[in-house]
This record gives C-alpha cells, structure tokens and sequence, in this order.
C-alpha cells in the first residue's frame, strides 16, 4: 500500500469547513476527541467563510459544485439558528 496524498477538490475542501462547522455547532463529535463541542462563534465563522467563497467563485462553479455550496450553507444556516435558539432559551 502506498501512502498517497488525498486529492483535495473544491467539494472536499468546502466539506471539510461544513464538517467543521458542524463540530462547532455541537451536532457531531469532534473526531479527535469523541466529543460534542459547542463554539457558536467557530461555526458562525466556517459558515461565514463558506458564504465568502460562493459569492467569490460565483460564475465559476460547476452546477453540482453550486447546489452543493447551496445545499450545504442552507443546511447549516438552519441549524446554527436552532442551535443558536436553544442557548438563548437556556439563559
């Protein structure tokens, strides 16, 4: 077996900050520690990078490289406010 990097494409980076964003928002352990973690902030942020890249490669996606850009800031847009929701009601 050789040890050959991982190609890295424009769907696996943009998956790489949903998933991170995804650990900050507590909605999946965090694979180096097995835990759920909550950073609002973090996740606010990885979402706010991921809307700096759509509006700064529009016209250059491809059509599935677009809806999946979409899909995934709708996705994790809706459950930033929910979890963005359950912290206020806990205060």
């Amino acid at each position: 077996m050789t040890d050959q990097p991982t190609t890295i494409d424009f769907s696996t980076f943009i998956f790489s900050l949903g998933s991170s964003a995804l650990i900050y928002l507590g909605a999946t352990p965090n694979p180096q520690t097995q835990k759920m973690e909550k950073n609002l902030d973090a996740a606010r942020q990885n979402i706010e990078i991921l809307d700096l890249l759509k509006e700064k490669t529009k016209g250059n996606l491809t059509e599935d490289e677009q809806k999946l850009m979409d899909n995934l800031l709708h996705s994790l847009r809706m459950n930033y406010v929910e979890a963005k929701n359950k912290e206020e009601t806990k205060k």
